[in-house]
């Protein structure tokens, strides 16, 4: 007989009953652990969750207090804030924005709304609000198209400005006058002592003739510093003119060429402007040029024949035209080269002293700027630089010439 048919069935039972309890055990035991395991993570991440459950908190306290401040800087801002979004539909503004443009502002269409209630000025990026004078600088404030419009209340600051414009001229005025009276004595006296000799009985006719020579020359130099007194005090207008830039090279070095013959000195004009134009006024500018080029003549006086040279070259610098007026002169001693602009500032015993000063306030009334280059010894360099357009461009500039000249307001959506 076998074994296992031995042992009485009582006794495998119990053996079955005593395995069977004894993995129950094991896996009993098992489970426990991993109970154990579980309600461990389950701390550890509720401990985790909390700590993020705080910073969180603390995130969000920090932001509601800097949301709080930002709004409590807004409402005390002096300036106008106003929120656009993608439509241009304005989504927020700020108490000073409210002030200035009405309670209702908000949901506005901002085009038409700044179209009804700002005017254009001469000054870019400033508009007339009813009886303010307000900037507003704009910048982009998402991806979604929205924008941030900053309006700055600049009307003390104009009228500051105006005041020490005001106080400037003023001030000005009272030393032209002092410069103006003794500028005239010295001609007027002149003149007075030529014209004096003349009643001379005993006077020979050759002696007549040079005495009302030389009155005549006084006269015509008080004349002529008194055009210059009054082009300078009258300042000059852009005007309208569309000028194409090679012809106002052309024109100056026309009328410079038979000057710089007749004194023997070199002149020599590069001019590569293409088809650029300029607005403004032809007369004004051309004068300008022409002073320029006639100083430069003039300090090549006293040289030698063959160091005798003038150049005028014009070309494009980016949007601007760059004319070049260079003389082989003597030179202007760094001293003067601070005051040369300054009216009545002349180094020539015959000269007014209004000459530069007249072309450059002609050239910055242009948008322009003069500058000089100059070593005593070397000659000088003075460069007039204004703004410039493309031929095709011309229909473009007339239009805005006439839309200023009838004072038509452009739109005011910035």
């Amino acid at each position: 007989m076998s074994e296992a048919a031995q042992i009485p069935a009582p006794e495998m039972k119990a053996q079955e009953l005593q395995r069977a309890f004894d993995v129950f055990n094991q896996v009993s035991l098992e489970l426990t652990q991993a109970y154990e395991g579980l309600q461990g993570r389950v701390e550890s991440l509720t401990a985790e969750l909390a700590v993020a459950n705080g910073e969180l908190r603390r995130q969000f306290q920090e932001k509601e207090a800097l949301s709080e401040r930002l709004s409590l800087l807004l409402n005390a801002l002096p300036a106008g804030v106003v929120v656009l979004d993608s439509t241009a539909a304005v989504s927020e503004a700020n108490p000073v924005a409210r002030q200035m443009f009405g309670a209702t502002v908000i949901d506005s269409d901002w085009p038409t709304l700044a179209r009804n209630k700002l005017a254009a000025t001469d000054a870019p990026d400033e508009w007339q609000l009813q009886a303010r004078r307000v900037s507003i600088a704009e910048s982009p404030l998402d991806s979604a198209g929205g924008r941030l419009l900053l309006i700055h209340d600049i009307t003390a600051a104009c009228e500051l400005k105006a005041n020490v414009e005001r106080n400037q001229r003023l001030a000005a005025m009272g030393e032209m006058a002092a410069s103006l009276a003794h500028q005239l004595r010295t001609p007027l006296a002149t003149a007075l002592l030529y014209s004096s000799n003349l009643t001379q009985p005993d006077l020979s006719d050759a002696a007549r003739t040079r005495f009302a020579g030389k009155a005549t020359e006084q006269l015509k130099r008080l004349e002529r510093l008194i055009q210059d007194v009054l082009l300078f005090a009258r300042g000059e207008s852009i005007g309208r003119d569309i000028i194409p830039a090679a012809a106002l090279i052309a024109d100056a070095a026309q009328m410079l060429e038979p000057l710089c013959r007749e004194k023997g000195v070199s002149f020599r004009v590069t001019s590569e402007v293409g088809d650029s134009m300029i607005i403004g006024s032809r007369k004004a500018l051309g004068g300008a040029l022409l002073n320029l080029l006639e100083n430069a003549l003039q300090a090549c006086e006293g040289r030698i024949e063959s160091q005798r040279e003038v150049r005028l070259s014009a070309i494009i610098a980016g949007r601007q035209i760059r004319v070049s007026v260079r003389d082989s002169g003597g030179g202007i001693a760094p001293e003067a080269q601070a005051r040369i602009f300054e009216p009545f500032f002349t180094t020539r015993s015959q000269g007014t002293g209004l000459g530069l000063a007249i072309a450059l306030g002609v050239v910055r009334a242009h948008g322009g700027s003069i500058e000089v280059s100059s070593m005593p010894g070397e000659g000088s360099e003075f460069i007039m630089l204004l703004p410039a357009g493309a031929a095709n461009e011309q229909i473009t500039l007339e239009k805005a010439v006439d839309h200023g000249e009838h004072g038509e307001q452009r739109e005011a959506a910035p």
